[in-house]
């Protein structure tokens, strides 16, 4: 099969455009590649609220599993800006730690029923069906987004900690 010389073009393109993409990832630490990514803008303001931005820039190895947007949005009604309250920082930490594990773990790592443990101590239980990553049933939607730290799986839930449901 012969490819014209446009769609070689715009192949090439896409090669090049993906490779530079993916550099600029592994350029920045987990909270740089947050705020450089649209859907994950309230996860960072979350992070800035529990004041666990230093500490998510250290040396790591960190795996986080990033809700997006959506994901927050998706919580009951009121239950983000109750999290993002001063008083309620513990309760905020909480939250945001059970979606750290300490290491870099990527998704060829990921076993069916696995427990992760996580930063604030409780586990995360990991399931794998058809190809797709469940962690406490928030489904992966992109894996292995790598930086200097650490390494970011967007989920489309928050996932809260056992004592927290």
């Amino acid at each position: 099969m012969k490819l014209s010389k446009i769609t070689k073009g715009l192949l090439a393109l896409l090669i090049v455009a993906g490779f530079s993409i993916s550099i600029q990832a592994q350029d920045k630490d987990i909270v740089e590649l947050a705020v450089g990514t649209e859907t994950l803008s309230t996860l960072v303001a979350a992070v800035k609220a529990g004041e666990l931005v230093e500490t998510l820039q250290g040396d790591g190895p960190f795996t986080v599993f990033a809700p997006t947007n959506e994901a927050f949005a998706a919580l009951p009604e009121g239950t983000v800006e109750m999290l993002l309250k001063p008083e309620n920082k513990d309760k905020l930490v909480a939250v945001l730690t059970y979606h750290v594990v300490a290491g870099k773990v990527m998704s060829t790592d990921l076993e069916n029923n696995m427990k992760a443990k996580t930063v604030n101590g409780a586990y995360a239980k990991i399931t794998l069906s058809y190809g797709k990553a469940k962690v406490e049933g928030a489904t992966v939607v992109a894996a292995d987004i790598e930086a200097t730290n650490g390494v970011v799986h967007v989920i489309d839930k928050v996932i809260l900690p056992p004592d927290m449901r």
